[in-house]
């Protein structure tokens, strides 16, 4: 495996960082919340559905991106050598995980760090940790 440095674009990734950031003190600034996406996803849908027009406004937000960031650049080629249903349970299997860590990378990768959170510094560790033992075991073991 070799990692493509042609391809890396350090001021497009800069400036995506710093929208993150800057999304983040936002909503802690305006609204006193975390912008964990599991949490506010999860409290859009049953059994329990919170009011708040700001989750759905954060969440179209985050649908509507790619389609306003082709308005000044080409998007990226995607492409998956998985099939559909394995990336549907794949994503289903993240959700679950998230909830059980109480969860997820944004909210304590993002939020929680900048909170020097302890437990959030363990859940990323871990779900780093997670990540690279996963890509080992499918490129090296399997």
């Amino acid at each position: 495996m070799s990692l493509d440095l042609s391809a890396f674009t350090p001021l497009a990734a800069l400036a995506g960082g710093a929208l993150i950031g800057l999304a983040a003190v936002l909503l802690v600034l305006f609204n006193g919340r975390i912008a964990g996406i599991s949490g506010i996803v999860a409290a859009l849908l049953p059994p329990r559905p919170q009011p708040g027009a700001w989750r759905l406004t954060f969440v179209a937000g985050l649908l509507a991106a790619p389609w306003i960031y082709q308005w000044f650049a080409p998007l990226p080629a995607a492409s998956s050598p998985a099939a559909w249903p394995l990336l549907v349970l794949a994503g289903l299997l993240v959700g679950i995980g998230t909830r059980l860590g109480s969860g997820c990378t944004s909210g304590h990768g993002v939020c929680g760090l900048s909170h020097l959170s302890l437990r959030s510094l363990v859940a990323t560790l871990v779900f780093m940790a997670s990540g690279f033992a996963t890509v080992f075991v499918l490129r090296h073991v399997l």
